[in-house]
Protein backbone atom coordinates (compact mmCIF):
# COMPACT_ATOMS: atom_id res chain seq x y z
CA UNK A 1 0.00 0.00 0.00
CA UNK A 2 1.58 3.71 -1.01
CA UNK A 3 1.05 6.83 1.36
CA UNK A 4 -1.03 9.30 0.14
CA UNK A 5 0.44 12.84 -0.22
CA UNK A 6 -1.46 15.50 1.13
CA UNK A 7 -5.00 13.89 0.62
CA UNK A 8 -4.35 12.51 -3.11
CA UNK A 9 -3.38 9.03 -3.75
CA UNK A 10 0.44 9.95 -4.26
CA UNK A 11 2.67 12.49 -4.90
CA UNK A 12 2.20 12.07 -9.07
CA UNK A 13 -1.61 12.85 -8.80
CA UNK A 14 -1.39 15.57 -6.52
CA UNK A 15 1.32 17.77 -8.87
CA UNK A 16 -0.60 16.78 -12.03
CA UNK A 17 -3.99 18.13 -10.35
CA UNK A 18 -2.32 20.79 -9.11
CA UNK A 19 -0.17 22.13 -11.82
CA UNK A 20 -1.82 21.31 -14.97
CA UNK A 21 -5.84 20.82 -13.64
CA UNK A 22 -6.07 23.48 -10.84
CA UNK A 23 -8.96 26.06 -11.44
CA UNK A 24 -10.75 23.54 -14.25
CA UNK A 25 -14.06 21.56 -14.07
CA UNK A 26 -15.84 18.55 -15.58
CA UNK A 27 -17.39 21.67 -17.33
CA UNK A 28 -14.21 22.28 -19.22
CA UNK A 29 -13.97 18.70 -20.47
CA UNK A 30 -17.68 18.91 -21.97
CA UNK A 31 -19.60 16.98 -18.81
CA UNK A 32 -22.08 18.42 -16.76
CA UNK A 33 -22.97 16.08 -14.11
CA UNK A 34 -26.59 16.00 -12.88
CA UNK A 35 -26.78 13.60 -10.92
CA UNK A 36 -25.17 10.68 -8.23
CA UNK A 37 -26.87 7.74 -10.26
CA UNK A 38 -25.06 8.87 -12.85
CA UNK A 39 -21.74 9.55 -11.18
CA UNK A 40 -19.98 6.14 -11.59
CA UNK A 41 -20.79 6.50 -15.83
CA UNK A 42 -19.82 10.27 -15.49
CA UNK A 43 -16.09 9.40 -13.56
CA UNK A 44 -14.87 6.97 -16.08
CA UNK A 45 -15.98 9.47 -19.21
CA UNK A 46 -14.05 12.26 -17.20
CA UNK A 47 -11.28 9.99 -16.29
CA UNK A 48 -10.31 9.17 -20.04
CA UNK A 49 -10.96 13.26 -21.03
CA UNK A 50 -9.00 13.98 -18.11
CA UNK A 51 -5.60 11.62 -18.74
CA UNK A 52 -6.10 12.55 -23.18
CA UNK A 53 -5.87 15.98 -21.71
CA UNK A 54 -2.57 16.07 -19.69
CA UNK A 55 -0.93 13.67 -21.89
CA UNK A 56 -1.56 15.98 -24.66
CA UNK A 57 -0.12 19.54 -22.13
CA UNK A 58 2.77 17.00 -21.30
CA UNK A 59 3.97 15.94 -25.26
CA UNK A 60 3.40 19.51 -26.12
CA UNK A 61 6.08 20.49 -23.97
CA UNK A 62 8.24 17.68 -23.64
CA UNK A 63 10.73 15.58 -25.87
CA UNK A 64 13.29 12.69 -25.96
CA UNK A 65 14.59 11.82 -22.44
CA UNK A 66 12.31 14.43 -20.66
CA UNK A 67 9.40 13.26 -22.29
CA UNK A 68 10.43 9.66 -21.46
CA UNK A 69 10.24 11.32 -17.81
CA UNK A 70 7.41 12.75 -17.78
CA UNK A 71 5.46 9.93 -19.36
CA UNK A 72 6.59 7.48 -16.40
CA UNK A 73 5.15 10.27 -14.09
CA UNK A 74 2.23 10.33 -15.70
CA UNK A 75 2.18 6.58 -15.46
CA UNK A 76 1.88 6.88 -11.90
CA UNK A 77 -1.33 9.14 -11.73
CA UNK A 78 -4.96 8.10 -10.35
CA UNK A 79 -6.93 9.20 -12.89
CA UNK A 80 -9.81 8.13 -11.34
CA UNK A 81 -9.48 9.80 -8.24
CA UNK A 82 -8.87 13.14 -9.81
CA UNK A 83 -12.56 12.66 -12.13
CA UNK A 84 -14.13 11.55 -8.70
CA UNK A 85 -12.71 14.90 -7.28
CA UNK A 86 -14.01 17.28 -10.19
CA UNK A 87 -17.78 15.12 -10.22
CA UNK A 88 -17.97 15.57 -6.32
CA UNK A 89 -17.20 18.92 -6.61
CA UNK A 90 -19.56 19.53 -9.49
CA UNK A 91 -22.51 17.96 -7.81
CA UNK A 92 -21.97 19.58 -4.57
CA UNK A 93 -22.42 23.01 -6.26
CA UNK A 94 -25.09 21.63 -8.38
CA UNK A 95 -26.75 21.09 -5.10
Amino acid sequence: MTERYNGWANYETWRVNLEILDGMSCEDFGLRPVSVDERDRDIRQLEESIEAYVVEVVVLDSKGFALDLALSFLNKVDWQEIAEHMIDDSLALSN
